[in-house]
């Protein structure tokens, strides 16, 4: 089947090892399905797995990708859940020491078809598309655990976005406004600022500029690059939010701001099956879509994996089949 995987590894050149080809149709074993892949969708988790980041010589080749939406054995329309928990563990899948994601361990979703366990596959509704449902499993459920479960941020709230743009950035900004938060966003590019607006921004900024008045909950996904300015930005008592580290993952502490303003720094990964089956309902009912930046075939996913690099990207890229 074809499928897009990595055949080595490289941490500053990442698309080198990157191959479009023939794999091995999956051989689930019990307790795990065939999923016929309709849609996928691209995440920096994927450009990193390139570099060799959770991934290791050993497991090459790998097929890569998290987010599928697609067609099980029975043909039931499905989003696929990527965190795969270890068998004999209960509740929150994201606790679990032992678990991984599709595309670490088990082949991942940039393929024809994936293998699955059975407990992972989420009901896809009608009024979602296969291209809108592949963009949910990580970077939305992301968002959606990082706003409402971790951050516990409330309508009326205000909450700065650092880094609008990527995937988890637009999904943040999106879910912000539909439950009646005020977004605020920052960004490099002036192009993204106003994108970020129309998205439902209320208010966009350049990176570390002065805010109006201090936020409630900062949602931070790059790291180094922005996280003094995140922390000036909450009021006391406010929520830095954190899930990713796209700049760098050494950002200095400013222990005293912590501790005087009683600011709390809070981590957040992925999110659990239930969350995801709450956030497909959400956008179901709401009306509220994924922004997709490009779609293409998944034999042109080197454009995809290329255009992510170069940070060209406005919401997601997802892969057809």
């Amino acid at each position: 089947m074809l499928a897009a995987f990595a055949a080595s590894l490289d941490p500053d050149d990442p698309l080198a090892g990157l191959e479009l080809g023939e794999r091995p149709e999956p051989d689930p074993p019990p307790g795990w399905a065939t999923v016929t892949v309709r849609a996928a969708a691209l995440n920096h988790h994927d450009l990193w797995s390139l570099r060799g980041v959770g991934l290791g010589a050993g497991q090459l080749p790998m097929v890569l990708g998290c987010d599928a939406a697609g067609l099980d054995e029975d043909g039931n329309e499905v989003v696929v859940h990527a965190v795969v928990a270890s068998d004999d563990w209960r509740g929150d899948e994201t606790l679990d020491p032992r678990r991984t994601l599709l595309s670490e361990r088990h082949p991942g979703t940039f393929a024809e078809r994936v293998a699955v366990p059975r407990r992972n596959l989420v009901p896809k509704p009608p009024e979602l598309s296969f291209e809108e449902a592949a963009c949910l499993p990580t970077a939305w459920l992301t968002a959606y655990r990082m706003l409402f479960t971790r951050g516990a941020v409330k309508p009326g709230q205000t909450v700065l976005v650092q880094g609008a743009g990527g995937g988890v950035a637009t999904a943040l900004i999106a879910l912000g406004r539909a439950a009646g938060v005020r977004v605020w966003a920052t960004s490099r590019s002036e192009d993204k600022r106003a994108r970020a607006q129309a998205l439902g921004a209320d208010r966009t900024f350049a990176p570390g500029e002065r805010l109006p008045e201090r936020v409630d909950a900062v949602l931070e996904t790059v790291g180094e690059a922005t996280w003094a300015h995140s922390l000036k930005a909450l009021k006391p008592g406010g929520t830095l939010v954190v899930s990713g580290a796209t700049s760098g993952a050494q950002p200095p502490a400013d222990l005293a701001r912590v501790f005087f303003l009683q600011l709390s720094v809070v981590g957040s990964t992925m999110g659990t099956r239930g969350e995801l089956e709450q956030l497909v309902r959400l956008l179901a009912t709401s009306g509220v879509r994924p922004l997709i930046d490009r779609t293409m075939p998944l034999r042109d996913a080197r454009e995809g994996f290329r255009a992510m690099a170069a940070d060209e990207l406005f919401g997601k890229v997802v892969f057809t089949l």
